[in-house]
């Protein structure tokens, strides 16, 4: 017979792994913000606090023209060039302000150049091809950003290339981008084979004179590989699938604002939009190195050197009645530029490229998609959405609230739970791993000191023949 105490502690026991799907991915979570937010040592000045004034003076501060370095002389740079690799040294978000930066800027922009009408078709149309796609005529079940990434691969594909995506593309750019934001969400380990054979095929293209489009001034050809890779093959594949996730597992969660969405109300769509981007920003946090001292009334001299950390998770959740609530009526009566809302950035430092593009083509996509499926999903919903945001597609023509449709609505939300488990001890351990990596190879900080703010390789560079063309990461040339 078992004692008492013995038959006590099992039971406390069962009860605690039976719990674990509830309280671990959270501590999980809380463990990595701490470990990623050592990186930067007591370098780092986080905003919003109130030592500087709160979430009033955040985009004062955010704005102020000496809050202009972007990876020299951040440890965070390191990590971040490490998840980025290859070719973060001419990747425009990571670029030093400079001629350079302004060129590379102001290519993208050229890229991203179109009528609202030819935006919003060449989106709708890889939407279609996509969906074309789908096995069977069921019910289904899907990741959502998986459902997104061949989208947002062939939309951009065709901005670069001006012509139609080939499967072949297709699957390399999207090999590409998951492998990306996989390592950035630490759920899996990088596969840099796998990024290269992107770098190859754009390699070949530009050989061949395929891209029409002016590129860049004073890059090499693998600069230029690395440029077309990172900026529109990963960055912006990337947050387009991470913004369409979360947009469309909003709608699924919310019946009555799917429902008002599919009936074609674009004033509404946008508020769901605005509302979708205040809650799950895309950007946690983005950091800047002050070129010079920052002094502002009424708050302590910010010295030259430091790194800025901004949180907009945090900014969006001040200035709002009831801020954890999704609430698409709240724009109704608030002004995006008056609100504390700052999706793609702020316009006096580095707002995103996509900023008018985004919303045309994710509003391209949704129509698309509600045309012919009802959306549907239990799932947890967190701005990192490391899940990929799991979801049933219901098509419109079949009656919803089946028997099948609510068990298949049962084991999705089973799943979740049993998957945040082993997937937060895999983030916990990866990301360790790869913060500890990121701080031994130290990629930006090897850069930096191998060249100078606008690329330009040292003398010592020069003195070793072909590293001016090698790639930092590798070594390859």
């Amino acid at each position: 017979m078992l004692r008492k105490s013995t038959v006590a502690a099992l039971a406390a026991g069962s009860a605690l792994l039976l719990s674990t799907p509830a309280w671990l991915p959270g501590r999980v979570v809380t463990l990595r913000m701490k470990l990623f937010a050592r990186v930067n040592g007591e370098e780092g000045l986080a905003f919003p606090q109130e030592e500087y004034g709160g979430a009033a003076r955040f985009e004062e501060i955010y704005g102020q023209p000496a809050a202009n370095g972007r990876s020299k002389g951040a440890a965070l740079s390191d990590l971040f060039w490490y998840w980025l690799a290859p070719g973060a040294d001419v990747h425009q978000e990571h670029l030093e302000p400079g001629p350079r930066y302004d060129e590379v800027s102001r290519r993208t922009l050229a890229f991203l150049s179109g009528t609202s009408a030819e935006l919003y078709e060449a989106a709708a149309r890889s939407t279609r091809r996509a969906l074309d796609t789908l096995p069977g005529d069921g019910v289904r079940t899907v990741r959502l950003r998986d459902l997104m990434m061949p989208v947002w691969a062939e939309f951009f594909y065709t901005l670069v290339f001006r012509e139609e995506c080939p499967p072949e593309a297709r699957k390399l750019i999207v090999d590409n981008a998951e492998d990306v934001v996989n390592a950035l969400k630490c759920t899996r380990p990088r596969h840099m084979r796998r990024r290269e054979r992107l770098t190859r095929y754009l390699l070949r293209r530009l050989a061949a004179g395929d891209v029409p489009h002016e590129l860049p001034a004073g890059l090499t050809r693998r600069q230029h590989a690395y440029y077309l890779q990172g900026t529109f093959f990963n960055t912006a594949v990337v947050q387009m699938s991470e913004a369409m996730a979360h947009l469309l597992l909003v709608l699924a969660q919310h019946p009555d604002v799917q429902e008002r969405v599919a009936t074609d109300d674009d004033r509404y769509l946008s508020h769901v939009m605005n509302e979708t981007f205040r809650l799950f920003p895309l950007f946690g946090v983005a950091h800047r190195v002050t070129t010079a001292d920052i002094e502002l009334e009424g708050m302590p001299r910010i010295p030259t050197g430091s790194v800025l950390t901004f949180s907009y998770p945090e900014y969006h959740a001040t200035g709002y009645p009831d801020p954890e609530r999704f609430d698409p009526g709240r724009w109704e009566t608030l002004s995006a530029k008056e609100a504390h809302h700052i999706p793609f950035g702020i316009a006096a430092n580095r707002p995103c490229p996509a900023w008018r593009l985004s919303p045309i083509a994710m509003r391209a996509a949704t129509r698309e998609i509600l045309a012919r499926f009802a959306l549907d999903s239990p799932v947890s919903h967190t701005r990192s959405i490391p899940h990929r945001a799991p979801c049933l597609l219901l098509p419109r023509d079949r009656p919803t609230g089946t028997p099948a449709h609510r068990a298949l609505r049962t084991a999705l939300a089973v799943r979740d739970r049993a998957e945040d488990v082993g997937r937060s001890l895999a983030q916990l351990v990866l990301g360790t791993y790869m913060v500890l990596d990121a701080r031994r190879t130290r990629p930006a900080t090897r850069f930096f000191a191998e060249h100078d703010t606008e690329g330009r390789p040292s003398q010592a560079a020069h003195t070793a023949p072909g590293t001016a063309d090698a790639c930092p990461f590798t070594g390859r040339t």
